[in-house]
């Protein structure tokens, strides 16, 4: 098509009053697809696996929409916020990781001014750790905290080193470093997710974890020698307790030992005498009820037990002319 200028305001003045009725033609079809658009664009939207869409109607919470394509009210009537539910926020005190991996990469930059805390003896410790949390009621995080994409992180931060330093500040130096670690990550995570309830934050602490406990710097090598002489003096008490557990019972035991056989001697020597006197309090009634028979048979018990002790037995006559032939009463078994 040829354009061609034209040579009089006059002309020129009609050929743009048809172009733009020409172009006039267009605008409400114009209109009506942006406006469809419009109402797409703000009505559809998509939710990720690991998030749920928390729909809020003129700034009132509506409800919470699962993974998917869903609907929604156009035209800013319904506001849509996404919240990832599933997975595992991590914050770390006191250190900071630049690169993650086989080789982790830390920064060298210090961080004592959320790692230095006071002990409850009243010493300084360098503390590092991690916090791992997840968003257990988005419609709460939502609600009740402020600037809910960005605060999370602020809230965790504030209340784990605030609650850090309490929990830190009721034990010994000597037991934050050594033997208190795992005591000192459950009283963090219980406290912590406490005060997180009570300001209906809506998140879940899933691990609180100490990294390194440590002296400072500056005192690091005096302390270092301090820890190793209670060491050792704890190693010669274990020593001697060593030594005293190997004597001491033994003693005991033997002492007891030889009370056991006196008690045991005592007791028999007791029951022979009392048996002894048992014996001759029966014979005395037998003696006094019968007293030739008494004594006869008393006089046969004793032959009966002499007897056989004694060798050979010669009987003599007082008249006899001869010794009367051996009477073999050795191997009798008694009169």
């Amino acid at each position: 098509m040829d354009f061609k200028i034209p040579d009089t305001p006059e002309e020129l003045f009609r050929q743009g009053s048809k172009n733009f009725m020409n172009i006039n033609r267009w605008i409400p079809l114009v209109a009506i697809l942006f406006v469809l658009l419009f109402f797409v664009v703000t009505s559809f939207y998509t939710v990720e696996q690991d998030e749920v869409g928390v729909i809020r109607r003129f700034g009132k919470y509506l409800k919470t929409t699962e993974p998917g394509l869903q609907w929604k009210m156009p035209f800013g009537i319904d506001q849509l916020d996404k919240v990832r539910v599933t997975r595992i926020f991590k914050e770390e005190f006191g250190f900071r990781t630049v690169k993650a991996g086989t080789r982790t990469e830390y920064s060298n930059k210090s961080f004592d001014e959320e790692a230095l805390m006071l002990t409850g003896d009243l010493n300084v410790i360098d503390v590092s750790w991690i916090v791992q949390f997840k968003i257990k009621d988005p419609t709460a995080l939502l609600f009740n905290v402020r600037n809910p994409a960005e605060q999370p992180t602020k809230t965790i931060r504030d209340l784990s080193e605030a609650v850090m330093r309490q929990v830190i500040g009721d034990y010994r130096v000597t037991e934050a470093i050594t033997t208190s670690k795992n005591e000192i990550d459950m009283k963090v995570t219980q406290k912590l997710q406490e005060a997180l309830d009570l300001y209906k934050s809506g998140i879940q602490v899933t691990q609180v974890k100490l990294q390194e406990v440590l002296p400072p710097k500056p005192v690091a090598k005096s302390f270092n020698e301090v820890n190793e002489a209670e060491q050792e003096r704890q190693k010669v008490i274990n020593q001697a307790w060593e030594a005293y557990n190997k004597v001491i019972p033994k003693a005991r035991g033997q002492a007891k030992q030889t009370v056991r056989e006196a008690e045991g001697y005592a007791l028999s020597k007791i029951k022979v005498a009392e048996g002894d006197a048992a014996k001759f309090s029966e014979t005395w009634k037998a003696y006094k009820e019968a007293k030739d028979v008494t004594q006869r048979r008393m006089y046969l018990e004793t032959l009966e037990e002499i007897l056989p002790r004694v060798g050979r037995v010669y009987v003599f006559e007082p008249e006899a002319s001869q010794v009367i032939p051996l009477l073999n009463l050795g191997n009798a078994g008694g009169l």
